[in-house]
């Protein structure tokens, strides 16, 4: 009888039913959000920020949703939506590390570091044993110089997992900007590990070179990372010739060039294809390595690097024809390759550099390669200024240019390094937090005896050392106006 009234009651009494849960093009949403996931993880972004939108005009404040649309946007290029984005998904849902680790790298990214410091310390807060975070909040306290409590967070990662090779060039990175070459170059052979350094060579057949001699063989080096790094180890190149019979150099068609001037190289190649057979292999940034360099044994015989004899004349009749005579010839490059994982640090609109133009009498030369679209407006500011981007077409080509130049002033590029190794003057922009070859709070560089540093003193900030560095042109360029007069 109970039964049957209890029926008759739920029949009689029914409870409101369950609001329906929200359905995408079919798939639940949790479904479509995996698709989003795994687009995301390759790639494809409008995809899987298409899947993120069509979620969220279903359930518009879906946590899971909004914080994976605020990464997609931030990996899209849009780092302040992203913020936005999952600050909104923390809010509605707080308690998840791994959201508060992206927020707190976003923030890195566009310089909001007290909440970047404190997202990432929420992060580890919420799961103290994951190394990905502690590797991450290892960066902002970089940022903030405290690497005591940088290193602490790596040694804690690495720790937890001995083959972090992101962490383990953390470290690298951390040791060799302080100055500890010994356990820094060790670590920085992590940088083979990293997903970014697996990519850049295929698998080699040939023995990995330890330094050992080779009288009868030949050795392969390659220039596995940026142009900048190539040039800076590529001042190795002749004691590495020394030990073995040949040197091959592998890379890119614009450095072969300029590399092929270097004492004891036979030949170079672009193309894997084009490698004839040696007996070991040896990637450049290796080299420092191998050779047991310390700060006081940086090989610095300088110019190490030389230009061809003929397109220094010919850059130096081309400029004559071009510019004024009796004036410094400053040449300017301001923006680095979009791909490098600091660019949106160290690269800057030529109008953030507009205030040199009126520093005093001088000719401006663009090193640009090429020349941002944005900033043809721009050059006309700047006396004398031409895109001469389609004649720079290798770096042995810029280098003839430069050579013809009083001084170089640029951000963290590969120009920087040219002038460097040219033993050209050369100022350069540093952001912070600086990239390792740099160093800590130096206004010159061990590396290149011929540059002069002007450091960012806030991530983000270029005003006092975009002034100093104004100020020290002026007096540059008052001061070749009082030889003239003289």
């Amino acid at each position: 009888m109970s039964g049957n009234n209890t029926v008759q009651q739920t029949a009689g009494t029914q409870a409101p039913a369950a609001a329906p849960r929200p359905t995408v093009n079919g798939e639940t949403v949790e479904q479509a959000l995996a698709r989003a996931q795994a687009a995301a993880q390759a790639k494809r972004l409008n995809e899987a920020s298409g899947i993120c939108s069509d979620v969220l005009a279903a359930a518009p404040d879906h946590p899971a949703a909004l914080a994976l649309q605020g990464i997609v946007s931030a990996m899209s290029g849009d780092p302040d939506r992203g913020v936005a984005l999952l600050r909104r998904a923390i809010q509605i849902r707080p308690g998840n590390a791994t959201w508060y680790a992206h927020l707190s790298s976003l923030c890195r990214s566009t310089y909001r570091m007290d909440e970047a410091l404190a997202a990432g310390q929420e992060s580890i807060r919420l799961d103290p044993n994951n190394p990905e975070h502690l590797v991450n909040l290892s960066l902002i306290f970089v940022d903030v110089d405290d690497r005591d409590r940088a290193m602490a967070c790596l040694l804690r990662a690495l720790g937890l997992k001995h083959d972090h090779a992101d962490g383990h060039l953390a470290m690298a990175q951390n040791l060799l900007a302080m100055g500890d070459f010994d356990p820094g170059w060790m670590e920085y052979e992590w940088r083979n590990q990293t997903e970014a350094g697996k990519a850049t060579m295929p698998a080699m057949t040939s023995a990995h070179w330890n330094g050992m001699r080779i009288p009868n063989g030949k050795l392969l080096l390659v220039g596995d990372q940026g142009y900048g790094d190539t040039i800076q180890f590529a001042r190795y190149i002749p004691m590495a010739a020394e030990r073995c019979q040949e040197v091959i150099v592998g890379c890119s068609a614009e450095m072969g060039p300029l590399l092929t001037n270097i004492p004891g190289v036979s030949q170079y190649c672009h193309r894997w294809t084009d490698v004839p057979g040696h007996a070991a292999h040896c990637r450049l940034s290796s080299l420092p390595y191998l050779f047991r360099t310390q700060l006081d044994s940086i090989p610095t015989g300088i110019p190490y690097l030389k230009a061809d004899p003929a397109r220094i004349a010919f850059w130096r009749d081309r400029l004559a024809a071009m510019l004024p005579a009796g004036v410094k010839r400053i040449g300017l490059a301001w923006t680095g390759r979009p791909t490098h994982p600091n660019d949106r640090r160290r690269s800057l609109p030529l109008s953030a550099l507009a205030s040199f133009a009126d520093a005093g009498p001088a000719a401006f030369i663009s090193l640009q390669k090429p020349m941002p679209a944005r900033d043809l407006e721009t050059m006309r500011r700047f006396p004398g200024m031409v895109d001469l981007s389609e004649d720079m077409k290798d770096f042995g080509e810029t280098a003839a240019l430069i050579e013809n130049l009083d001084l170089v002033v640029t951000v963290d590029t590969s120009m920087g390094h040219l002038a460097g190794a040219l033993g050209k003057p050369a100022w350069i922009l540093i952001p912070k937090a600086a990239d390792w070859r740099w160093m800590l709070d130096r206004e010159d560089s061990p590396w290149y005896p011929s540059i002069r540093l002007f450091r960012q003193q806030k991530p983000g900030a270029w005003d006092e050392p975009m002034g100093r560095l104004r100020s020290a042109l002026q007096a540059l360029l008052a001061g070749s106006l009082a030889e003239a007069g003289d």
